[in-house]
C-alpha cells in the first residue's frame, strides 16, 4: 500500500455548510487513517458529508449502501460462477474459462483498495448490518488487505481510502467497532446555521420566504408524536416545492396556512398528526 503523503485539508465544498468541529474532526481523521463514524437523524447531512469531501479534494466517490442482508465478501469482491458456468457450457467466450479471475469482479470496498487513485469510501447506513458485519469489515479496513480464496490471492490497497461510515442509530453497534472508529454527531442545525444553509442552496431567495420557512420548519418540528421530523433535506425540497408555485405567497405561512405538507412529513401516520395539528392555520 503506497503512503498518502499529502497536505490536503477539507474545508468544505460548495454546497456543503461546515463548521469548525466537523472540519477537525474530518482533517483529523484523515491525518490519523482512521474511518469516522457520524450519527444524526436522517436528513441532516451525514451522506453529503462523503460527497462534499469528494468534491473538496478532487478524489472519486465511492458509495457501499448497507443492507441487513449483506455479508462481508458481497462488499469486497464476486465471484461470477453462473457466466463462467455459461461460457464453459456453450463456447462462445473469449475469455479462458480456467482462468477464475477473469469471473472476479470487485465490490464497492475491493473498488476502493484497487483504485489508482486514492478514494473516499462512503459505507452508508451500517447500523442495517449484523455486528459480525461491522466487526469483520473494520478487519479488513484496518490492515488494508483482504483474501480472494478462490484464487488464493491477497488484495492488498493500493491507498488507503478517505472512509466516512453513517449510522442513524436504529441499532447499537458493537464497542469493538466504536472504539476503532472517530466518532461525530451531527446535531440538527439551529436557526442561524439553517439560513446559512438555505442560502447556499438559494442563493437569491426572498428575505421574507427565508424568515417565514425557517420559523414554519421549527413551529412543525415540535408537533407531538411525529416519528420522523422534517430535516434539511426536506425543508431544501419544501422551498424548491414553494418556489415553483406561482400562486405562493409568503404570509401564507404567517397566518398558519403551510402548503406541501406531503414534502415535510414523509410517513403517513406523521403527515396525518401535522395535517391534524395545523388544521385551521394553528400550530401546536
Amino acid at each position: 500500500m503506497k503512503k498518502n503523503i499529502s497536505n490536503n485539508k477539507f474545508t468544505g465544498a460548495t454546497r456543503y455548510v461546515l463548521d469548525d468541529e466537523l472540519a477537525s474532526i474530518v482533517n483529523v481523521s484523515m491525518a490519523l487513517e482512521m474511518p469516522l463514524l457520524l450519527k444524526g437523524e436522517p436528513g441532516t447531512g451525514k451522506t453529503m458529508l462523503a460527497h462534499s469531501i469528494a468534491e473538496s479534494l478532487a478524489m472519486p466517490l465511492i458509495v457501499l449502501n448497507v443492507k441487513s442482508s449483506m455479508k462481508l465478501v458481497d462488499a469486497l469482491y464476486q465471484y461470477d460462477t453462473l457466466t463462467r458456468l455459461n461460457d464453459s457450457r456453450f463456447g462462445d467466450s473469449h475469455r479462458d474459462v480456467s482462468n477464475i479471475e477473469d469471473y472476479i469482479k470487485m465490490g464497492k470496498i475491493g473498488q476502493s483498495f484497487t483504485s489508482k487513485q486514492r478514494t473516499v469510501l462512503l459505507i452508508d447506513e451500517i447500523d442495517k448490518a449484523d455486528t459480525d458485519f461491522q466487526d469483520d469489515m473494520l478487519d479488513v479496513l484496518d490492515q488494508m488487505e483482504f483474501d480472494i480464496i478462490e484464487i488464493d490471492k491477497t488484495m492488498k490497497a493500493v491507498h488507503r481510502p478517505v472512509i466516512i461510515i453513517t449510522s442513524n442509530a436504529k441499532k447499537d453497534l458493537s464497542d469493538p467497532f466504536l472504539g476503532r472508529c472517530n466518532f461525530h454527531h451531527i446535531a440538527f442545525p439551529d436557526p442561524k446555521m439553517m439560513r446559512k444553509i438555505i442560502g447556499v442552496h438559494f442563493p437569491d431567495i426572498d428575505s421574507n420566504l427565508m424568515e417565514n420557512v425557517v420559523t414554519t420548519l421549527y413551529r412543525v418540528r415540535k408537533i407531538d408524536a411525529v416519528e420522523k421530523k422534517p430535516a434539511t433535506r426536506e425543508l431544501i425540497n419544501w422551498i424548491r416545492a414553494l418556489k415553483s408555485d406561482p400562486d405562493f405567497k409568503p404570509k401564507t405561512l404567517i397566518k398558519g396556512d403551510i402548503p406541501y405538507l406531503g414534502v415535510l412529513f414523509k410517513k403517513s401516520q406523521d403527515y396525518e398528526r401535522a395535517v391534524e395539528a395545523t388544521r385551521g392555520g394553528h400550530v401546536i
